[in-house]
């Protein structure tokens, strides 16, 4: 690991050497007594070299701490920082582990018991891959991937993206509001109808005290909210696991190989509703919307960018990150990602399916559709205890609670990104909130109990389905390097009339002559192409003059390797999902 060595700097003389003194000195005088040399804090005017570092007669860093001291340092510095980043990737694992999955998990585990766990693992790895191009492409450009949509695409494809949106927002909330309900209605006994009136009032509450373009302290309690729904379904299952007996430990591992099972009948059903219910069209504008909080937290604390005063009801659409705000924070972004989604969705997936292959297999005659989420329930508490059974629906009941949320919050990133709707954003949310959950209300009354595991598993598919539909743009926009650029200026608005010159930073007045570290030497160098070195915040400062020179950018997007498999997991689910068409169009026995 290789350290960063912490200075102040000093001021030099004319001749580069320290003011003061020579360079022979211990304390910067002649004798080595004077003031301001090498390594005393103490002295003339100026800096002083900090402790421990030392510098040559040349002027170098010399780093004296030994190499335990400063991994330990580093470790404490990264994991400080990496604290503050803690949040967005724990939202976005919300919808990898929504009612949805239950349902899936559920019937995957009652008909295979645990030889779909590939299936799972392989579709959290898919997911992964697809958050973090979410990730890097709201924070490149700022902009979520519906706004991206508006922003570079023709307005008919726009249209019919939209509408696919809609369509996978509705089928997304089908399985929160109904999973939700579910749960009240068995620890309750609260009438399913109501159940689902129940769940919208509750998100629309959230909702309308949500700001996510106010301050990050508020965003921060949003998020820990909804964090600890998740640590609550989390310890649910953690709990279920060792409730539950298993009597193979190598049969639960053998799971997670491939299998026959996997590709055969009801298997690759199952398998594309384990993709639809993981890999979500939502959760892909929600990945690339929640990462821009603390980007412009930076880039306002940094006095890059400066908010006018309704900014927070027209979601910044003036604001672009800055070079140095994209470089502090994506890194650490797509690592809370990553640590989010194979941490906490993978273990609760998994955890899902395991229980029901535990206690559903060959109960329910190898017939997915009498695998409801009541049937769990009560072979839960009439093999294991009544205890196993509540905590098994009062996970559903928090995974349902803040999947809902999170649903809406993307729903409402489609509906505002998409069409760009100028209403107040309260009646707007209520709105997006409303025209979502109608379906759900009338698949309640309508089906009832009966049949509801059937239309959870069927929306999981249809997830599925539209997922090549949106991930699409997606690739194409990552992988798009007019798209994907960023100025190498500290100019964080849409508007170049308002952008910083060199003089604005009053760097044009420091002596780049002194080869002592000092922010005139920080400056970028020439290289030929748009790459350049970004080692430090003033790296990314241009050097400009008044002949309009082009501006220099450095390039974000996909790398042609990353794209190459960006296009062959698309091409992968697309396949799948032609083939389930096929076989459902030939009559084969696919189907619930």
């Amino acid at each position: 690991m290789t350290s960063s060595v912490q200075y102040k700097k000093v001021p030099k003389s004319m001749d580069g050497v320290p003011s003061g003194g020579t360079s022979g000195g211990t304390n910067g005088s002649p004798n080595g007594n004077g003031p301001s040399g090498d390594g005393s804090s103490n002295g003339s005017p100026g800096y002083a070299w900090a402790n421990p570092s030392e510098a040559d007669a040349a002027g170098h860093i010399i780093d004296t701490r030994p190499q335990y001291i400063k991994t330990i340092q580093n470790s404490i510095r990264i994991l400080k920082k990496y604290a503050r980043f803690v949040g967005p990737g724990l939202m976005v694992s919300v919808s990898y582990m929504d009612p949805g999955n239950f349902s899936t998990a559920v019937a995957a585990g009652s008909a295979h018991r645990y030889k779909l766990l590939f299936s799972v693992l392989v579709t959290n790895i898919l997911a992964a891959f697809w958050q973090c191009l979410c990730a890097k492409l709201g924070a490149v450009t700022g902009l979520d991937l519906a706004q991206n949509c508006r922003k570079h695409l023709p307005p008919n494809l726009n249209l019919l993206l939209y509408i696919l949106a809609e369509v996978a927002i509705i089928a997304t909330d089908l399985a929160e509001v109904v999973g939700t309900a579910i749960s009240l209605n068995i620890l309750f006994k609260v009438p399913l109808p109501l159940g689902v009136i129940l769940t919208v009032i509750d998100v629309l509450v959230v909702l309308i005290a949500y700001r996510p373009n106010g301050s990050l302290k508020l965003v921060r309690w949003f998020e820990a909210f909804v964090s600890l729904l998740v640590f609550a379904t989390v310890v649910c299952f953690a709990i279920e696991l060792f409730s539950v007996h298993i009597e193979s430990v190598g049969d639960v591992f053998k799971g997670f190989l491939p299998s026959k099972a996997v590709f055969e009948g009801d298997g690759l059903y199952l398998s594309l509703a384990i993709l639809g219910a993981t890999v979500m069209p939502h959760s892909l504008y929600l990945g690339s919307g929640v990462v821009q909080p603390r980007l412009r937290d930076y880039d306002i604390k940094e006095g890059n960018y400066h908010p006018s005063q309704n900014d927070e009801d027209n979601n910044h659409d003036n604001y672009k990150p800055s070079i140095d705000a994209i470089h502090d924070t994506l890194n650490y972004t797509v690592a809370e990602l990553l640590v989010s989604l194979f941490t906490v969705a993978l273990f609760v997936n998994c955890s899902i399916l395991i229980v029901s292959g535990a206690t559903l297999y060959g109960v329910t005659s190898n017939n997915a559709q009498e695998a409801d989420l009541f049937t769990i329930y009560n072979l839960l508490s009439d093999t294991l205890s009544k205890t196993a059974g509540t905590i098994f629906v009062l996970a559903l009941l928090f995974s349902g609670q803040s999947a809902g949320i999170v649903c809406t919050l993307s729903g409402q990133m489609v509906s505002e990104g998409f069409l760009n709707w100028t209403v107040a954003p309260a009646l707007r949310r209520a709105l997006t909130r409303v025209v979502a959950i109608t379906p759900c209300l009338i698949l309640v009354l309508v089906a009832g109990r009966n049949g509801l595991s059937g239309a959870l598993n069927a929306s999981q598919v249809v997830l599925s389905l539209l997922l090549p539909f949106v991930s699409a743009p997606l690739i194409y926009f990552a992988s798009n390097k007019h798209i994907m650029k960023v100025p190498l200026t500290i100019d964080c608005s849409q508007d170049s009339s308002n952008s910083f010159t060199l003089q604005d930073l009053s760097l044009n007045n420091v002596d780049s002559s002194s080869p002592a570290p000092t922010d005139s030497t920080l400056l970028p160098q020439e290289t030929g192409d748009d790459e350049v070195d970004t080692n430090s915040r003033n790296n990314e400062v241009p050097l400009t003059n008044n002949n309009n020179e082009p501006i220099q950018y450095k390039d974000f997007s996909n790398s042609i390797p990353t794209t190459i498999i960006a296009v062959a997991v698309w091409l992968f689910i697309s396949g799948l999902n032609f083939y389930l068409l096929i076989s459902f169009s030939s009559g084969q026995d696919v189907h619930l």
